[in-house]
C-alpha cells in the first residue's frame, strides 16, 4: 500500500479501437434502427429507442510488453496461480502458455465465442512465471529473482501464494473476469497444470482521472511513474510482486481524523501530503516544525516508502481491494519493478516502523517474472528456448 512522491498516476493514451465481425454487425443494426425511427417521425408517430451505443473499444493483447502493466487499470481483477507437475519440462510450459495465450487473446480481442461475454471490453491481462519453475527449467529470468526472503510481520498462507504460472485479468466488471477464468481454468488443466490459487479484487466507483480509495478511506496510488518508464523494465519484461494484506478497517476508523493522516502522511480529504496542499504536490519529508519535528512524522507511510530512501528507484503500483467476509477484507497489492530487491527493502521498512503496521496484516505473497508481450502471430514466452 505504498504512497511513494513521483509522477501523475498512469495517462498511458487509450488503445486504438478494434472492432469484431459481431460488434460491427450490432453496430449496423443499430444504425439501421435509427434510421428507420427517424422514417416514421417524419409521419407524426412516436420515436423508437434511442440507438445503441457505439461498441467498446479492446486493448490489444499483441504488443512489445503485455497490456496488464502498459495500460491504465481497469475496475475489476482476478488473479490465478496454477502449477505444472515436478516433471514438467520446457515443452510443458510452452504448451501451457499456448493454451492460456490463446484464451487471453482471444478474450481481449473480443474473439472468444461465450455470449456471456458480448459487450464487456475493454480487458487487459498479463502472465508471470514463478521463481521456482524458472529455475528448475533454467529459464531465462532477470538476475536476482527469486522469492521474497522471510519479511518482519509476515503471516503468509502458502496455499495462497507462490506458483509456477502467474496469470491476472482486468476487467470493467467482476462478471467478465469470472467468466474468463472459467476458460482459463478449462485450458490450462487440458494442458496439465492445477490451480494452485486464485484472489478476486475490486475498485470503488471512481471518476475518471480520480484516484481511487481503498478500505481505509485514503487515496491509493496517487504517485506512480510512467508504465513506460525504462527503469521498469528489462528487454521488454519486468518482475511483479503480490502482496495480499487484511486490514482492520474497524481499528483505523476508530483513530481521530488527525491520527490517520499522520500515520499516512496525507490529508484524508484531498490526498494531499501534510507538506503540501494537492494530491499530486511532491511530500517533502525533510519539512520541519518550528519545533524540530518532521511536518510528515518519521513513523508516515509517505515517509518510510519515499523513493528518496532508495536512491531514487521505484515501483509501479496497482492496488485492488478485497472483501471475502466481514474479518477478512484489504489490499491485493501488486508492484511492478526490474528488481524485487527493491521491494524488501522497502517493505522491511514499513514492517519496522510504519504508523500503519498495527492495522495490517500481508497474508499472502507471491513474485513472478512478466514475460515480454507476445508478437502479432506469436505466443507468449517464445524466447523461451527449447529443452
Amino acid at each position: 500500500m505504498h504512497t511513494e512522491p513521483g509522477n501523475p498516476q498512469d495517462d498511458a493514451a487509450p488503445p486504438r479501437t478494434r472492432i469484431d465481425r459481431r460488434a460491427l454487425f450490432a453496430a449496423g443494426a443499430a444504425l439501421a434502427a435509427g434510421a428507420g425511427a427517424g422514417a416514421v417521425l417524419t409521419r407524426g408517430e412516436r420515436p423508437g429507442p434511442p440507438a445503441a451505443p457505439p461498441p467498446p473499444a479492446f486493448v490489444p493483447f499483441h504488443g512489445a510488453r503485455q497490456a496488464g502493466v502498459t495500460h491504465p487499470q481497469l475496475p475489476a481483477t482476478r488473479l490465478l496461480a496454477l502449477d505444472l507437475p515436478a516433471d514438467a519440462d520446457r515443452a510443458a510450459l510452452r504448451a501451457l502458455l499456448a493454451a492460456t495465450g490463446n484464451v487471453l487473446a482471444r478474450a481481449a480481442d473480443g474473439t472468444l465465442d461465450d455470449p456471456r461475454l458480448d459487450g464487456t471490453p475493454p480487458v487487459t491481462t498479463l502472465a508471470a512465471l514463478g521463481p521456482v519453475l524458472t529455475a528448475r527449467l533454467r529459464l531465462p529470468a532477470p538476475e536476482g529473482f527469486a522469492e521474497l526472503p522471510a519479511l518482519p510481520g509476515d503471516r503468509l498462507d502458502p496455499a495462497r501464494g507462490g506458483g509456477d504460472l502467474l496469470l491476472q485479468i482486468g476487467a470493467g466488471q467482476p462478471w467478465t473476469t469470472g467468466v474468463l477464468t472459467e476458460h482459463l481454468l478449462a485450458a490450462a488443466t487440458a494442458a496439465g497444470a492445477a490451480l494452485r490459487w486464485h484472489q478476486s479484487g475490486f475498485l470503488p466507483p471512481t471518476p475518471d482521472g480520480r484516484t481511487p480509495r481503498n478500505l481505509f478511506g485514503f487515496k491509493d496510488g496517487t504517485a506512480n511513474p510512467d508504465p513506460a518508464d525504462p527503469a521498469l523494465w528489462q528487454q521488454d519484461g519486468t518482475v511483479l510482486v503480490y502482496r495480499r494484506i487484511r486490514m482492520d478497517t474497524a481499528a483505523f476508523a476508530a483513530l481521530p481524523t488527525d491520527r490517520r493522516e499522520l500515520a499516512t502522511g496525507r490529508r484524508a480529504d484531498s490526498g494531499a501530503p501534510l507538506t503540501g496542499t494537492a494530491e499530486h504536490d511532491d511530500p517533502d519529508i525533510y519539512a520541519k516544525h518550528p519545533d524540530g519535528s518532521y511536518v510528515i512524522p518519521a513513523t508516515a507511510h509517505v515517509r518510510l516508502s519515499s523513493p528518496r530512501l532508495d536512491g531514487g528507484a521505484r515501483m509501479l503500483r496497482r492496488g485492488w481491494s478485497y472483501d471475502d467476509g466481514p474479518t477478512d477484507r484489504g489490499l491485493l497489492f501488486c508492484a511492478f519493478m526490474r528488481d524485487p530487491a527493491l521491494f524488501t527493502r522497502v517493505q522491511t521498512r514499513l514492517a519496522e516502523r510504519d504508523a500503519l503496521t498495527p492495522f495490517l496484516t500481508h497474508t499472502a505473497s507471491a513474485v513472478g517474472w512478466v514475460l515480454p508481450g507476445a508478437r502479432e502471430g506469436g505466443v507468449l514466452g517464445e524466447g523461451l528456448g527449447e529443452g
